[in-house]
């Protein structure tokens, strides 16, 4: 986790600054996004909480979403991403929802994205944006810590 405290330190001194929280979603990270900005001392300051979305039990327990709000849409895509950022931070009220969704490995996952693909996504009131990430590697542990820096990246640009 070494490799993201300096970004997650940074993300927490600008939320700290500017008065605003975050409520994370992620999936093939396991958790690395939410225990990198938890390590940050202040973290009760700008952390609201955070799902691991990666089973339908969680997806409609904790985000409490239905099939008919995913219609046309499919995990693993920058559109659920989106939906996944958005939801977290209404759920959890925070200023910043931040979302990952991928396959980590060591084989794609059920939707056909190789190991490897995750999309992030940010949003917070009129911003949203998201992107995708390809690593071509089958490194489940590898995967798992690009996939945390690229939505922590994303998130410490959108601030910036």
């Amino acid at each position: 986790m070494d490799r993201l405290l300096p970004l997650a330190k940074d993300i927490g001194a600008k939320l700290i600054a500017r008065g605003e929280t975050v409520g994370i979603s992620e999936s093939s990270s396991g958790g690395l996004i939410s225990a990198a900005l938890l390590a940050v001392p202040g973290a009760s300051r700008f952390y609201r909480g955070a799902g691991v979305i990666y089973t339908p039990h969680a997806f409609r327990g904790l985000m409490q979403l239905g099939r008919e709000d995913v219609a046309g849409m499919r995990s693993s895509t920058e559109p659920y991403a989106r939906l996944m950022a958005r939801t977290i931070r209404n759920r959890l009220d925070a200023t910043w929802g931040l979302c990952e969704t991928g396959a980590s490995g060591p084989t794609g996952n059920g939707y056909g994205d190789a190991a490897g693909h995750t999309c992030v996504a940010v949003h917070s009131g009129g911003i949203e944006i998201s992107r995708t990430l390809e690593t071509g590697l089958s490194d489940r542990q590898e995967n798992m810590y690009r996939f945390a820096a690229e939505a922590l990246d994303l998130l410490h640009e959108t601030l910036d």
